[in-house]
């Protein structure tokens, strides 16, 4: 199993470097799954392989003048906000038993990953529908801020990454495209730069919860950094749009699977 965990390490970072996001949907369930990770432990090892990676990413964006800086402070500060506060007091505050239904416990650790295979399926939505309508790259309006939408969206995302530890680039993208009318290239660029300070800087929120293995944390950091590299050469010889789909409808699978597998079959992946 643990083969195949390091094997699926290296795709999260494959399919960050090829259709910049989606990998860190898969990190979770890689770890829970695969390497037998308690799940609310593995939400936090998420923000940090997510964050690395993602910083990584990052550097050719900069150098490529993708990156906007002004927009990533705008909407990366209440997510950062968000994100360390919900790791910080919100996730450790959720008891181990958050209800039951008859005979059904739900405990915290199934909480955590059906809320994640919930945005695993809004994630796969947003993958495989046509972004014809947001990738109007030849109009060049003059940047606007809606900056209420901005602040807002951003403390959602930044919540909503601290309960699961995805990085929700699927989220934040489109809010950079509407919201700061941003070309498509230059959001998934900025977006590579939010989600590399929001997810880093919520995993110190966790150091003191936890106890980490830092040896599988950084094993598994290493492989996914080795895959954007070879993702990123790839991104320059395939077509993104119908791998992103593919991936799309993989991600969807993978959704429906986690929460047919939580509420029906519980116990077994890290629990």
């Amino acid at each position: 199993m643990e083969i195949i965990g390091y094997f699926a390490s290296l795709v999260i970072g494959i399919s960050l470097g090829l259709i910049g996001g989606g990998g860190s949907i898969l990190t979770v369930p890689v770890l829970v799954y695969l390497f037998g990770v308690n799940p609310v432990l593995a939400t936090a090892y998420s923000l940090f392989i997510v964050g690395a990676s993602s910083l990584v990413g990052t550097i050719p964006k900069y150098k490529q003048g993708l990156v906007n800086l002004k927009t990533a402070l705008i909407f990366g500060v209440p997510a950062i906000a968000a994100v360390f506060i919900t790791r910080k007091i919100i996730v450790p505050a959720i008891p181990k038993e958050v209800f039951s239904i008859g005979d059904f416990v739900v405990t915290k650790s199934i909480l955590m990953m059906v809320l994640f295979a919930i945005l695993m399926v809004f994630a796969s939505i947003s993958m495989i529908r046509d972004k014809k309508k947001i990738e109007q790259e030849d109009l060049v309006e003059k940047q606007k801020f809606n900056y209420p939408m901005i602040l807002l969206e951003g403390a959602v995302v930044g919540l909503l990454t601290g309960l699961v530890g995805a990085g929700g680039g699927f989220l934040i993208i489109p809010a950079l495209v509407i919201f700061s009318k941003l070309p498509m290239k230059q959001a998934v660029g900025t977006s590579l730069l939010i989600i590399a300070a929001k997810s880093l800087i919520g995993f110190t929120g966790d150091l003191s919860n936890y106890t980490m293995d830092w040896k599988l944390l950084l094993t598994i950091t290493g492989l996914a950094i080795v895959g954007i590299f070879i993702g990123d050469a790839a991104s320059k010889k395939i077509d993104g749009n119908k791998l992103k789909k593919g991936f799309g409808w993989f991600v969807l699978v993978m959704g429906i699977y986690i929460i047919i597998k939580e509420l029906f079959f519980p116990g077994g992946g890290g629990h």
